[in-house]
């Protein structure tokens, strides 16, 4: 197969590609097949993928087991509506992802991608409070550095100064966006923000222990210690938004974990089918559930997308819980989070390297600057690796499955290119 197959350069002229200024990208990489953690592209060239495709395939590409499972309800029932009609891909995933929660997080409400979840978790904190009689309090506290999506209500409650939202600045609702509590001068002003401003907010929301897109940001289970104290002093719905961060991708099974706090909400996606379907789930609290019991047809949720709880997504999701109930995806987190933490640790020495962190199965090199991410794109693919640097950022986010010497090349690849 040529480097450039006819799909692709005839199709370039009618695709627009996320996140891209299409005037000046150049031709994205011609992927043809997947396996493992590899990549194959036309021409014959394999890359060890260090994102897992926006760290979605927590399992590697083309898991067996996930396979099947699809396969098998692709003969039975690819997709039926989820108004006014049940199947067991559903409900059944339903029962396990609650039984991963803390108790009283119990109520899930599937959509079809991470930004939808946040959307509807918006929903319900605010809603919530307008069917209890509650009037002015719409407002959701978010975070300097923090990212929940590209649909309109989820760009309101990122960052604005990130850049990427800024231009719909005046179209976009108005949220407060303030520091994370993470030290003294921090906790300080959340505090007494809090103290001034409660009255007008419904929920606080956040990304436990890793801002992602907002610069791969650590921060310790002592910030989220704080915000559920503080969520519950003032009567706030506190909202994890763990989309990134779980199903392994932190070291535990969901980041809340590491703190022993549990949210009133928590939004899941990403990994949530192992990387084959879209597919997203928002966790709501039992309390806030009962607020949307009544007589009165307004109390209802009314939320419902075209392809929600699809059945095939939902027999992918049940398969990847099944995978992470009998293969030691947790144990392999740790090893990731050992090797990456010895094989980056080189690249602090290098010039224009700002700081190198990991945390869980996340390594992230952080640059003094980066105005040229697309070449050092493909200066790391001529190393056969895939890394989608972003911002001032280089990152990895492998499969849990990937093996020492893939993990390796992909550590020694971002140094030689570094240096």
């Amino acid at each position: 197969m040529p480097t450039r197959p006819d799909w692709l350069t005839l199709g370039w002229n009618h695709v627009w590609l996320p996140y891209a200024q299409m005037q000046t990208a150049p031709l994205p990489a011609a992927a043809v097949r997947t396996e493992g953690s590899k990549i194959h592209l036309a021409g014959g060239k394999i890359l060890i993928d260090g994102v897992a495709s926006w760290w979605t395939a927590c399992h590697g590409y083309n898991h067996p087991h996930i396979r099947e499972a699809v396969a098998q309800q692709l003969e039975r029932m690819p997709h039926v509506m989820f108004g006014g009609l049940a199947h067991e891909p559903a409900y059944r995933l339903a029962i396990r992802l609650a039984a991963l929660m803390p108790p009283g997080l119990e109520r899930v409400f599937f959509t079809d991608s991470g930004s939808v979840a946040v959307e509807v978790a918006i929903k319900i904190a605010v809603q919530s409070r307008l069917n209890r009689g509650e009037r002015g309090r719409t407002k959701i506290l978010a975070f300097t550095g923090g990212y929940h999506g590209d649909t309109l209500g989820t760009m309101a409650i990122c960052d604005p100064e990130e850049g990427m939202h800024s231009l719909f600045t005046g179209l976009l609702p108005e949220h407060p966006v303030i520091p994370l509590p993470r030290d003294k001068a921090s906790i300080a002003v959340f505090d007494e923000f809090l103290a001034a401003n409660a009255h007008s907010l419904a929920a606080i929301i956040v990304e436990p222990l890793v801002q992602g897109a907002g610069g791969m940001i650590l921060h310790g289970a002592e910030v989220l210690r704080h915000l559920r104290k503080a969520a519950t002093e003032y009567g706030l719905t506190l909202i994890f938004d763990e989309i990134f961060t779980g199903f392994g991708r932190t070291g535990s099974m969901f980041a809340f974990q590491q703190a022993d706090v549990a949210p009133d909400i928590i939004t899941l996606s990403k990994a949530l089918t192992g990387g084959t379907l879209p597919l997203a789930a928002t966790i709501a609290s039992a309390e806030l559930f009962s607020a949307f019991l009544s007589d009165n047809p307004d109390h209802a949720l009314m939320h419902g997308p075209t392809f929600m709880a699809n059945a095939l997504g939902c027999a992918a999701a049940n398969a990847s819980l099944d995978l992470f109930e009998s293969e030691p995806r947790l144990a392999q987190a740790a090893r990731i989070e050992a090797q990456l933490a010895a094989e980056l640790e080189i690249c602090r020495d290098l010039p224009n390297v700002a700081d190198v962190r990991v945390k869980g199965a996340i390594g992230v090199v952080e640059l003094d600057s980066l105005p040229n991410p697309a070449e050092l794109r493909t200066r790391l693919i001529e190393h056969g690796v895939w890394v989608r640097p972003f911002g001032k950022i280089v990152y990895l986010t492998p499969a849990l499955t990937i093996s020492q010497e893939e993990l390796t090349q992909l550590s020694g690849a971002i140094v030689k290119v570094l240096e």
